[in-house]
């Protein structure tokens, strides 16, 4: 999609525009200016000497104080490795258990799309931008309202997140409010993530039971049985604790059912600073790198390497109402400082970032949610979820702003792949060559070899000048975003799963999304 015209823009006529589209030829994958899993780690946040102190507490939290409400899988593997289970049922990790842990998990591991070709590799400080929620609302467009998100609003911003060049996976968005049944809700999300993307892609599950069929559906998808645990293309979204320090028996119990089957897991917590977790923002990334120590110890004691991501998100209080506050200075300093830590010790780190607190696509919106990205990104964040189409802090989902983020997040991985600096890129001979000859670079051959390598262009930005704008038709980023997002809608339907393949899966499962083959 680089170098799409922008929708509603108008073309100049003659040779000039014969000679901006042809600047505009999109290049090859690996000569474009950004691309996945670009380097971060620029900004830091913390000092070593901090992240060692927060390490350092957490650990001893964990062998002090423990883990609640731990199911019985995990309690018998951390026992028999040296932790214990005390009167109050509190599970005690002991400092060598959870460095035991670390040592047995995988640093770097393949995060494959349905496409091979989309898959990512996590881990070091590759960069990567994608979506998470359970949003319950859809805002329109039309009305300016909000409605209850149903199983065509996952599919749909699938598809629309499968047409984007710098979104790289996708996560379900919103849930199906539409369906009451936990199976059924749980089958056709899952349906509705393989079939509207060919990305990474992951989704979240209610029972264990449902995350094994899902399974059998994906091997069917992929061809026989056990050929998704070969090729892992959907990570489980496992919110595995109950902050403070507590674990969710259910989630837990997916997590086995994960792990058993080969599915990647994000292991989730999500204190909220001021509420379950400290306020003071060192306090909340202790609590929450000891929650997620101790959900890798539990998978790595249970199957040493299994690939897991650790998803420390620390959301942050509007401490006047208690109130999620995802698009704040604090919430995108405390993201950065946990994709700081996490990589400092080597492991796949998650944070989520792009957390508006806007109930539209606005000003607000805008400041928040590059804010929030563009610390996370260049902070050096393996997966930024929630990074595209969110509103209302996690409220509520908007095709139109997953649109509008997609040209975002291209200008933010910009920032993250920063400035080049060698003998050619200096560029003191082509200094004196156009000091020498036309007095500009507008044609240097420099300039137009370094077009489409060294510039991102914005596909809903717009960069006309005010009159060509009003000629145009005067439109807003949200109109374009909203002409764009029913285009894509229209057109785009990802046909990566067989209409054959799509007949055995309903035959075999209930799936509430109606067939597109029918």
């Amino acid at each position: 999609m680089t170098g799409e015209p922008r929708g509603g823009s108008r073309r100049r006529g003659g040779g000039r525009a014969g000679r901006i589209a042809e600047r505009q030829a999109a290049p090859a994958a690996d000569a474009r200016p950004v691309r996945p899993g670009m380097p971060g780690g620029r900004y830091a946040p913390l000092r070593e000497s901090d992240m060692q102190q927060i390490y350092d507490t957490a650990l001893r939290l964990l062998e002090d104080v423990g883990m609640g409400t731990p199911i019985p899988e995990f309690t018998e593997v951390v026992t028999e490795a040296g932790g214990w289970l005390d009167a109050d049922g509190r599970l005690h990790y002991p400092r060598a258990l959870i460095e035991e842990g670390i040592r047995r998990s995988t640093k770097e591991w393949i995060w494959h799309g349905f496409d091979d070709g989309k898959s990512i590799h996590v881990g070091g400080n590759r960069v990567h931008y994608g979506t998470a929620g359970a949003a319950v609302l859809i805002h329109d467009f039309e009305t300016n309202r909000f409605r209850p998100s149903t199983i065509a609003d996952v599919y749909d911003c699938a598809r629309l997140v499968d047409s984007f060049e710098h979104v790289h996976f996708f996560g379900r968005t919103c849930v199906a409010r539409d369906l009451e049944d936990p199976r059924d809700l749980d089958l056709s999300t899952a349906y509705a993530v393989l079939t509207g993307t060919s990305k990474p892609s992951g989704s979240a599950w209610f029972d264990p039971r449902h995350v094994r069929e899902s399974v059998e559906m994906f091997d069917l998808a992929l061809g026989g049985p056990g050929e998704f645990a070969k090729r892992p293309f959907v990570v489980g979204y496992n919110t595995f604790v109950v902050p403070p320090m507590r674990f969710a028996e259910e989630a837990n119990q997916c997590m086995v059912a994960q792990v058993e089957t080969g599915m990647p897991v994000l292991l989730l917590s999500a204190g909220q600073a001021g509420a379950t977790a400290p306020a003071a923002l060192a306090g909340a990334l202790v609590q929450a790198l000891a929650e997620c120590l101790a959900g890798l110890c539990n998978v790595n004691m249970l199957r040493p390497g299994h690939p897991c991501i650790m998803g420390m998100w620390p959301f942050v209080s509007d401490l006047r109402t208690g109130a999620m506050s995802g698009g704040s200075g604090e919430e995108a300093v405390i993201n950065a400082a946990a994709a700081q830590l996490l990589n400092w010790m080597g492991l796949p780190s998650g944070v989520p970032a792009s957390m508006t607190d806007s109930k539209v696509p606005d000003a607000q919106s805008g400041h928040e949610k590059g804010l929030t990205v563009g610390l996370a990104a260049n902070a050096g964040a393996n997966l930024i979820f929630e990074s595209a189409g969110m509103l209302a802090s996690l409220l509520a989902c908007s095709p139109e702003q997953l649109v509008i983020d997609n040209d975002m997040m291209g200008a933010v991985n910009r920032t993250v792949r920063g400035i080049e600096v060698d003998e050619a890129t200096l560029s003191a001979g082509v200094i004196a060559e156009v000091i020498a000859g036309p007095g500009h670079f507008l044609g240097s051959a420099q300039t137009l070899s370094l077009m489409q390598t060294e510039y991102v262009y914005p596909i809903i930005g717009d960069r006309d000048s005010p009159e060509n704008w009003t000629d145009a038709g005067g439109l807003s980023a949200l109109q374009v975003a909203h002409r764009r997002a029913r285009q894509v809608l229209s057109e785009h339907y990802p046909d990566h799963v067989s209409p054959e393949v799509d007949a055995r899966i309903r035959e075999a499962f209930p799936i509430s999304l109606p067939s597109r083959f029918t």
